[in-house]
């Protein structure tokens, strides 16, 4: 059950993160989150819809796990996989507290399925 609580989280923070990226990116609430200018929010726009897709295809995948119960671990430990990948990259590449909001929540997600087993 925490397993699938902490891949529930996961899932949660994705589709904020999708929200963020896709419909908010340049409206004052999505630049004061990812610290944009006016200017670079609106010439960036597109990339930033593109990384949305993709983390919404992630919590996509980590959904369709949890919805097959037990059977359905290898998805999300694929899944969160991803996710903590992603979020290394992104913590070197981008900033640290990515490390904290993406790859940390998977990793702890991923250590409670592979100790419930």
């Amino acid at each position: 059950m925490i397993a699938n609580v902490l891949v529930g989280l996961v899932v949660a923070i994705h589709i904020y993160i999708v929200v963020l990226e896709m419909f908010l990116w340049d409206k004052p609430f999505g630049r004061r989150v990812f610290g944009n200018s006016a200017e670079f929010a609106a010439a960036s726009k597109v990339l930033a819809a593109n990384q949305g897709l993709y983390n919404g295809f992630l919590a996509a995948g980590l959904i369709w796990g949890l919805g097959m119960g037990a059977a359905g671990q290898p998805v999300q430990l694929f899944c969160l996989a991803c996710v903590i990948v992603a979020g290394v990259y992104g913590a070197i590449s981008v900033g640290i507290k990515i490390l904290f909001v993406q790859a940390v929540p998977a990793a702890l997600a991923v250590a409670a399925i592979l100790l419930g087993r």
